[in-house]
């Protein structure tokens, strides 16, 4: 499996997190990777956030590593992003938009704000980077794009109506931007990496979603690296326009 020679990748900033997994397994195969992460949105979860001298400490042992710190709320800071990247590792490969915003609300407590903030970083951030690396995509050379979706168009989410319908985006824009940059040599998928473990889920959660999986846990952000580090290799140059389902036969029935 050859893999790209540079990445950037988005979302890095929890060490339990894919973002961060993705990283660990890119850099181990040689890939230099900058990984970007926006800390302050991490504070405000439940779950919290690590430092970012630590993440960076803990990836910069493993290969050639670079950690960039934006907030994709700005309209201006994909493209900021991508151009930081490019100066730190030279023209880039692959691009992995791992980047969320989180939004736990009904359509009864959902706000016009929080809508707004949420399609700001997972919707129009994400097209924007994607913009943005097409553009500095030197010519003849291919390149990967990876998009992060929810499980939104297999099941209803509607604790989560701002981050679903967003997500929903993510996966609908896929097909789309595959066909705009096929021609550049650009492959364009999304994952919907089901429900992994990455330390945010209650104990109660977590039991109630583990009975729903057959293997009886959750699956692990290193694993979801795994599927990802192969869409962005040659051996997956076939597959764009793709929305890959890794839920490990989650039945969402089960209680």
């Amino acid at each position: 499996m050859v893999l790209p020679r540079t990445a950037l990748v988005t979302g890095v900033s929890r060490r339990a997190g894919i973002g961060f997994a993705v990283c660990r397994r890119l850099l181990t195969d040689g890939v230099a990777v900058v990984g970007h992460g926006w800390g302050a949105h991490d504070r405000q979860q439940p779950w919290g956030g690590d430092a970012a001298d630590e993440v960076s400490a803990e990836l910069e042992a493993l290969g050639r590593f670079h950690y960039v710190e934006g907030d994709l709320a700005l309209a201006e800071e994909p493209a900021v992003v991508v151009a930081r990247a490019v100066d730190l590792v030279g023209p880039l490969d692959a691009l992995v938009a791992n980047h969320a915003r989180s939004s736990a609300m009904t359509l009864t407590e959902t706000t016009a704000a929080e809508l707004d903030a949420s399609w700001a970083v997972n919707v129009r951030s994400t097209l924007l980077l994607v913009q943005a690396f097409a553009a500095k995509q030197t010519p003849g050379r291919p390149g990967r794009v990876l998009l992060f979706t929810s499980g939104q168009h297999l099941a209803a989410m509607a604790s989560e109506v701002p981050y679903a319908i967003t997500k929903g985006a993510i996966q609908q824009m896929t097909l789309t931007l595959s066909d705009a940059l096929i021609d550049q040599g650009i492959t364009v998928n999304a994952i919907n990496p089901g429900p992994v473990d990455t330390g945010w889920a209650t104990p109660e959660l977590a039991e109630q979603v583990g009975r729903a999986l057959p293997r009886g846990r959750w699956t692990t952000p290193a694993e979801v690296a795994e599927v990802v580090a192969w869409l962005i290799s040659d051996d997956a140059a076939l597959i764009t326009g793709q929305t890959i389902n890794t839920e490990a036969g989650f039945r969402r029935g089960v209680r």
